[in-house]
């Protein structure tokens, strides 16, 4: 995992569907994710909404947090950004914003180091709907392909 994990930071599951023209730089980041190199939240978000497509952050997850203890400051984010991905929550959505990191050296409880981070599913894809047409009702399934 890179050592490059700050507030705005995105994370997109590998195999993501992406629209076909938007080039970005990634990186291997933790099993089967990938950071987004040189892209915040913000501008990610606009080249998203200028191929059509939309980037949306899930209201009903709220933030998924998680503070890890470590003597390696490094280590104990890369840990606490694994429990993050690890959470039920995140596996609902293919990217993750980074919303907040606090690991100051002066962050220590009985000398051991810890660092908190708070991230926000996000979602990209083609609609603008978040549930797609098979996660739909049976019922409502055939008016929306008869739309």
């Amino acid at each position: 995992m890179p050592d490059t994990i700050k507030t705005g930071t995105i994370l997109i599951k590998e195999g993501t569907l992406l629209p076909e023209f938007l080039r970005f730089e990634s990186e291997p980041c933790a099993p089967g994710w990938r950071l987004v190199k040189n892209l915040d939240g913000y501008k990610l978000d606009r080249k998203i909404h200028e191929a059509g497509w939309t980037f949306s952050s899930s209201s009903r997850a709220g933030e998924i947090g998680a503070t890890v203890f470590g003597l390696d400051e490094q280590k104990t984010l890369r840990r606490a950004v694994e429990q993050i991905l690890a959470n039920p929550e995140s596996a609902e959505f293919n990217s993750l914003e980074i919303m907040r990191v606090a690991s100051e050296a002066s962050k220590r409880f009985l000398g051991v180091h810890y660092v908190t981070v708070s991230a926000q599913s996000r979602h990209i894809q083609e609609s603008a709907f978040l549930l797609g047409p098979r996660d739909l009702p049976v019922r409502d399934r055939a008016r929306s392909a008869a739309a």
